[in-house]
């Protein structure tokens, strides 16, 4: 048993003046009469109510103790427990392109992808996720880390034009593999997002592939564009910004082979609602289960000394007023 205030077990040093005060009083309170002899009474001994009029006392200190014991409030120990919680390591590597902004998602590809994004990481509690953004170049947005919000704020941060625009998805591939290969993690995936196909870099996207293969790392490759023709931004003669129906055209063979290479999956994303089924299925498959020890406290304890003193206090008073009502 512990205590949530343990300091105020301190007052029960008030019981020894309390002591101290019955003896004196007692003696105070004994016969001033003097006689010969007592030597005829002396085989009768002391009676018992005599001994149970100390025991009003006893009683009287114990309720008080019990008191002084509740206002510590007793708890019982703490107790670890072992539960079962899910864990890994992720990084999501994105795509921010111009191309995203094409109008064939609500709004378009590229918040559609950010809304889901943000979802997916909000909904793994006990995972260590990372993002990547890349383009022309690649650079890491968050490192691995636990803090959800952090995660999901920068992601809805993410602004078009951060990085030089064009693809480099085996850049963007190394990257992430570089942020997550020394994770602590039994399970390590890559979600990697792009509409387009690798046409710049230093890192081509097989050998980046390869490479993940190596560390264990599973990649998981969405394309992102409805089958056909879709509204690509453009800029016109005058400067201004205007959506021109063009070709969606996605390497899916290069995306297919990164996910059989690494033992991942390959997924096409044609719409809002298509997308995120795909995060929903990811999410279901990567899933590792992991013991977990966690410290908890119990419920207080301080209804056993209250039923303590109070039978402590009934059992005085039914005393006082039947074995002893004729002591004073």
């Amino acid at each position: 048993m512990q205590f949530a205030h343990p300091t105020y077990l301190w007052f029960l040093l008030l019981l020894i003046p309390y002591l101290a005060w019955y003896i004196l009083n007692r003696n105070r309170k004994h016969a001033t009469m003097s006689v010969s002899t007592i030597a005829p009474y002396a085989k009768n001994g002391r009676p018992l109510r005599a001994w149970l009029l100390h025991g009003l006392f006893v009683m009287r200190a114990l309720c008080l103790a019990a008191l002084i014991v509740i206002l510590a409030r007793p708890q019982a120990y703490d107790r670890w427990s072992t539960s079962n919680t899910q864990g890994t390591d992720i990084v999501i590597a994105l795509d921010i392109s111009t191309s995203m902004l094409a109008r064939d998602f609500k709004p378009d590809r590229f918040e559609a992808a950010k809304k889901v994004a943000s979802q997916f990481v909000s909904g793994r509690e006990s995972d260590n996720i990372g993002v990547v953004i890349f383009a022309g170049e690649s650079f890491t947005a968050v490192p691995m880390t636990t803090d959800k919000a952090l995660l999901v704020n920068y992601i809805n941060d993410i602004k078009m034009g951060m990085l030089q625009d064009a693809t480099a998805i085996g850049d963007g591939l190394a990257t992430s593999i570089n942020r997550i290969k020394d994770g602590k993690a039994k399970s390590k995936s890559i979600i990697l997002l792009t509409d387009g196909s690798n046409n710049t870099g230093n890192v081509a996207p097989v050998t980046a592939a390869e490479i993940a293969k190596k560390y264990g790392i599973k990649v998981y490759t969405i394309g992102i564009g409805r089958n056909g023709m879709a509204p690509f931004p453009q800029e016109n003669a005058f400067g201004r910004i205007e959506y021109v129906n063009l070709p969606v055209v996605i390497d899916e063979a290069t995306l297919r082979d990164i996910a059989s290479i690494t033992g991942g999956k390959y997924f096409r994303a044609t719409d809002n609602n298509v997308l995120k089924q795909v995060f929903d299925e990811i999410d279901a498959l990567e899933k590792t289960v992991l013991d977990v020890r966690n410290f908890s406290h119990t419920e207080e304890n301080y209804m056993m000394w209250a039923w303590i003193a109070f039978a402590l206090l009934a059992l005085e008073l039914l005393l006082r007023f039947t074995v002893l009502r004729t002591i004073p």
